[in-house]
């Protein structure tokens, strides 16, 4: 794997970011416009997973980075779980809910693979030439 420089590099922080921004853009929609308190929550909670990649990263430190990719595959379930009672409370549409979902579910798996690859590195004997 090449080398990666800054976090902005890394494609889950990426697709962390583009699914932040349509959280946003479903935020300023009635009803859930009006609904502060969902409407922040879902927000943080959306933006914790991309912040977490990034804080991580920033460490330089593989075992930390791979505590805060945990932290944001976690967010990542958060705002599912969010998405589903707002859903079902009739604050978002059904469509977007389930486009988003399966979003959610698809870069929840790319950071788990991404916390395996880290932690096999980890477990490889480092080797002295």
């Amino acid at each position: 794997m090449a080398k990666i420089d800054s976090f902005e590099d890394l494609n889950v922080w990426k697709e962390a970011v583009r699914i932040a921004v349509e959280i946003y853009r479903i935020a300023d929609i009635a009803p859930i416009k009006n609904d502060y308190k969902s409407r922040d929550q879902l927000i943080g909670a959306a933006i914790s997973i991309s912040n977490n990649i990034a804080e991580g990263f920033e460490y330089n430190n593989n075992k930390v980075f791979v505590k805060f990719l945990h932290y944001s595959k976690g967010s990542a379930g958060e705002v599912r779980s969010q998405l589903a009672v707002l859903v079902k409370a009739g604050r978002v549409n059904q469509e977007e809910y389930l486009k988003l979902k399966s979003e959610l579910i698809v870069l929840s798996s790319q950071i788990k693979s991404f916390i395996n690859y880290l932690v096999s590195l980890e477990k490889k004997p480092n080797l002295k030439t």
